[in-house]
This record gives C-alpha cells, sequence and structure tokens, in this order.
C-alpha cells in the first residue's frame, strides 16, 4: 500500500512519520499493492488530529480522530480503518453464504437441521380485507415486514404479498 502523510501546521518528524508507517504496516494485510493511503496530520492548540483516507478497488475507508497525543491519535486511526474492514468484510462473506448456490451445507449440518426442535412461539389470528396487491404492498412497507396476508379484491382468494431478494414482489395465492 503506498501511504502519503501530509503535515499541516506541524513538522512530520522522522520518529512520527516512522511510527505511522509501522502502524499503517498493519493494514496491508488486507489490501493489494494498488491501494493508497493518505494520511493527514494536524494541530490545533493542543488537539492533535489525524484524518486518514484509505482507497483500495472499489472501496473508500475513512477515519477522523482527535486527542491530545499524536501517537494515541494514530493507534485510535489504524483501529478504526481495520474495525471497518473487518466489518465490510463480514457483510460480504455474510451475502455470499445467503445469496451464493456455492455454499451447501454438509451432510453434518443436514442431520444437525434434522434433529434441532422447533418451537411455536406465537400465533396471531386476524381477518384478512379485500385489497389489490398494489395496496397490500403500501401496507407491507408501511408496517415494515417482509411479508403482508390479504385477500384479493380480484378473484376473493387469500393471497400472500412478499418481497423479494432482488427487492421486486411475489405474490402466492393459497386456493
Amino acid at each position: 500500500m503506498k501511504t502519503t502523510i501530509i503535515g499541516r501546521k506541524l513538522e512530520i518528524t522522522k520518529g512520527l512519520k516512522s511510527y505511522a508507517e509501522k502502524k499503517y504496516a498493519k493494514l496491508d494485510k488486507f489490501f493489494n499493492d494498488d491501494a493508497e493511503a493518505k494520511i493527514t496530520m494536524s494541530v490545533e492548540k493542543d488537539r492533535q488530529k489525524v484524518e486518514a483516507t484509505i482507497f483500495s478497488q472499489n472501496m473508500i475507508y475513512r477515519s477522523e480522530e482527535t486527542t491530545n497525543d499524536m501517537y494515541s491519535t494514530i493507534d485510535k486511526i489504524v483501529d478504526s480503518i481495520e474495525h471497518q474492514i473487518r466489518k465490510h468484510k463480514t457483510r460480504l462473506e455474510k451475502r455470499l453464504k445467503e445469496g451464493s448456490l456455492a455454499y451447501m451445507p454438509t451432510q453434518d449440518q443436514d442431520t444437525v437441521e434434522e434433529e434441532k426442535e422447533f418451537n411455536v412461539v406465537r400465533t396471531k389470528m386476524f381477518e384478512t380485507k379485500p385489497m389489490s396487491a398494489e395496496e397490500a404492498i403500501l401496507q407491507m412497507n408501511l408496517l415494515g415486514h417482509s411479508f403482508f396476508v390479504f385477500r384479493s379484491d380480484v378473484n376473493g382468494k387469500t393471497s400472500i404479498v412478499y418481497k423479494r431478494n432482488d427487492k421486486n414482489y411475489g405474490i402466492i395465492e393459497v386456493n
């Protein structure tokens, strides 16, 4: 990772520069060689401020910290950016697991799921109102639910409108 350190109202000493480079080297394991880090250090009265931005492929990580000590500010910035990277990585892994066909459960996972006992913790009873599919979608979105049960005003059947993973909607009609 290419690192650029800039001092604003501050002269960057060799010790400060080597400390910052050493700390940012800790983040190299997350990036390819084409990543760029821009670190701006500044002093305002007795406050030591560090702003860091890392540009990597299609992601930008940014953090800003202010303390009384420049070295502790650098530590906080590196921890903050590392936290952002790990959070992003976890989100990607979760998204890939949930949406990918490449993820197939092993035999052990199948047997564990079969052995589990399912407990119904709540049962709701309500009357379905006749409405159009568009009205049902509006109601579902207003309630913040991922599905909504209604009676179709076209054919009188009980129907379920649901939000699909591709952000569109689907309808299940019950006979």
